[in-house]
């Protein structure tokens, strides 16, 4: 039994398991942050909690390609150099390094921010030419790998459309926790609430495309 190919497996297994289950806990908090019943101080200790556990699925997304890409490396499926893996996973935890330090710094630090959109638009664009040039045949790569390298551009994708549709909600919390919730305020936030939910319930849609294709593996 080759354990370090077992603990791999699994780690690439956990990558969906924790990005929808903080999902899903985000997704949650999310109702009680809009639910204008609440308190003010409830509210905002909701979106406390919803921020910090969205970190989940935002560091799985991160971890997901290197994981991958190392996994299908150790099975035969791609043929590259061990060092390209080494390589891209030193890159990849740096970039996870960072949007921790964003985080942390509680979205603070405008060049660490700008350094991560652009880290993320890269990368985006990076999968995506590598899964399409995948499925036309100009890279060898298995039509399964080609696919889920396009899924993962796609939910980066969607996760900076998330970013741009919760830009309104800034205000919207700095008045309610200004002068309080006004009903203009308490739209504003269940409407950008709304818009993003569907852009995370499409996430939620491809990770589980790809976690089929990651255990059919059809070629």
């Amino acid at each position: 039994m080759d354990i370090s190919l077992a603990l791999l497996t699994l780690l690439h297994i956990l990558i969906p398991i924790y990005w929808l289950g903080g999902d899903l806990g985000a997704f949650y908090s999310s109702t009680f942050m809009t639910d204008p019943k609440r308190s003010v101080g409830e509210r905002m200790m909701a979106l406390k909690i919803l921020n910090n556990i969205d970190m989940a699925p935002r560091t799985t997304l991160i971890l997901a390609f290197p994981t991958g890409f190392a996994l299908a490396w150790a099975k035969g499926w791609l043929d590259v150099p061990g060092t390209s893996v080494a390589v891209v996973a030193v890159l990849f935890l740096a970039w996870l390094a960072l949007a921790w330090v964003v985080h942390l710094k509680h979205g603070g630090g405008a060049g660490f921010k700008t350094l991560d959109i652009a880290i993320r638009y890269g990368v985006l664009v990076g999968l995506a030419a590598a899964g399409i040039g995948g499925l036309l045949g100009t890279f060898a790569i298995p039509f399964f790998i080609a696919v889920k390298l396009c899924i993962l551009a796609c939910c980066i994708a969607l996760g900076l459309i998330v970013r741009k549709q919760l830009v309104p909600l800034f205000g919207a919390i700095r008045t309610m926790t200004g002068t309080g919730p006004t009903p203009e305020s308490d739209a504003i936030i269940a409407a950008v609430n709304s818009r993003a939910r569907v852009s995370v319930l499409t996430i939620w849609a491809l990770v589980l495309a790809a976690s089929v294709l990651g255990i059919a593996t059809p070629t």
